[in-house]
């Protein structure tokens, strides 16, 4: 008696996904508030917080004649920025919607599809906030002059890229061990307010210091962000093929992980929580 018509073509197939895709990134979005435009707001107070703190407490430890030669702002905005683009992304996709989650009830819907939405609006609402951000320094403040905006956005999107991929690999052990997972996405966000690098110049830390850092694909990126975005910058320990590797390689483990998840899905993981 009732029939819903399903696609059958694979460009209709591709289209039906790309537009669920959408709504549910745009419902990722409205989530932080009713209003996407107040949402988006959110976010930029967020980063603007985080920059003013940094900015002054490196003036008030006299610090900061020990950051790259150029514009300071910029400084900040490399390892700022990119470090809760990326802690952001982590959180997003661990939150995102799982096999037993009441949104599954719903035809088009999957966990493919809630992951991917979870990835792209945090993109989203980060992209603008950092886009807002740059515009308001270069009128305001002082030109803003990006030596490789191509290479910069690179590391951005690597930065985004790789907490996706850690918020994966959470997501597939969220079912198993919640408990261990949320006290491990806290270290882990924790352990890169200072493993991240984002506060000082890896060129500048002697060679026992590297090895603590130089296993995080994030300190890689930061490192190599700043030597796309400052002419007389030159990053020497660090490179962004490690990042990259790394990336890919937890992407294939979360999403093996979420595979065998959601075969052996139960609505009774949720009973007690």
């Amino acid at each position: 008696m009732f029939q819903t018509a399903k696609p059958t073509s694979t460009r209709a197939l591709v289209f039906n996904f790309l537009e669920v895709t959408y709504h549910a990134s745009v419902r990722k979005v409205r989530q932080t508030h009713g209003n996407a435009l107040l949402a988006i707001g959110l976010s930029l107070l967020q980063s603007l917080m985080f920059i003013a703190a940094f900015y002054f407490m490196f003036n008030l430890m006299g610090t900061r004649t020990a950051a790259i030669r150029g514009n300071f702002t910029l400084y900040l905005l490399t390892g700022i920025f990119l470090y809760l683009t990326h802690i952001q992304a982590v959180s997003q996709i661990l939150k995102a919607e799982g096999p037993t989650s009441s949104m599954m009830q719903h035809a088009p819907m999957n966990t493919l599809v809630a992951i991917l939405s979870a990835a792209l609006s945090t993109l989203y609402v980060k992209m603008i906030s950092l886009l807002v951000i740059l515009f308001v320094i270069h009128v305001l403040m002082e030109p803003v002059e990006i030596h490789n905006w191509s290479g910069a956005l690179m590391m951005y999107l690597l930065a985004w890229g790789s907490g996706c991929a850690v918020g994966l690999v959470f997501l597939a052990l969220k079912p198993w061990a919640p408990d261990f997972v949320n006290i491990a996405q806290m270290v882990y966000i924790r352990a890169n307010m200072i493993a991240s690098g984002k506060m000082f110049v890896a060129n500048m830390l002697p060679g026992f210091m590297i090895n603590m850092f130089d296993w995080n694909p994030l300190f890689h990126i930061i490192d190599q962000a700043r030597g796309y975005t400052f002419v007389n910058y030159f990053p020497h320990n660090t490179n962004w093929q490690y990042a990259f590797y790394v990336t890919i390689g937890l992407i294939f483990l979360g999403m093996l992980g979420d595979f065998y998840t959601r075969k052996h899905a139960s609505a009774s993981w949720d009973a007690k929580r």
